[in-house]
């Protein structure tokens, strides 16, 4: 099995082109920046992934997404290899995406914050994303569940 799923952020605009032909098609690419778990002194914080995809999901990232987006994806990864001007091998992977979302709100992102709230646009989902506003009082980033309410809870 080839899955894998990857949480961070665009490290630059994607680059989108169209294939020729009677129906072209979007085909995107970037780059994603992950951070590292774990971090020991002297190793890098982050990996950085080179990623593409095609089809309606080109076409969002092309719309949608730009430098510093927070992104959810899955798909595969595949090598991209090649041999260099040099005659030396090159070696190296590229994640073939299948699905991808955005992983905060746009004003997590505006303000830095890294909460998620909304927003689920992937597998070509468009239009509609619903952002939630924080009700009053919500400072702590917690939501004020007033009295009386038990009774209509799923779970007490």
């Amino acid at each position: 099995m080839n899955k894998v799923i990857l949480m961070g952020r665009l490290t630059r605009d994607p680059e989108v082109r169209y294939s020729q032909g009677a129906t072209p098609t979007a085909v995107a690419r970037f780059s994603v920046a992950v951070d590292r778990r774990f971090k020991r002194d002297g190793e890098p914080d982050a990996d950085f992934f080179n990623c593409t995809c095609f089809g309606k999901q080109g076409e969002f990232v092309e719309k949608y997404l730009h430098k510093g987006t927070k992104v959810v994806l899955s798909g595969r990864i595949q090598n991209d290899n090649y041999t260099n001007k040099d005659g030396q091998q090159v070696y190296s992977v590229r994640i073939m995406v299948d699905e991808i979302e955005f992983a905060e709100s746009k004003n997590a992102a505006g303000s830095g914050d890294n909460g998620y709230s909304g927003g689920n646009f992937g597998n070509n989902n468009y239009g509609g994303g619903r952002s939630q506003a924080a009700p009053s009082g919500a400072g702590d980033g917690f939501m004020n569940i007033p009295d009386g309410i038990d009774e209509e809870l799923p779970f007490n």
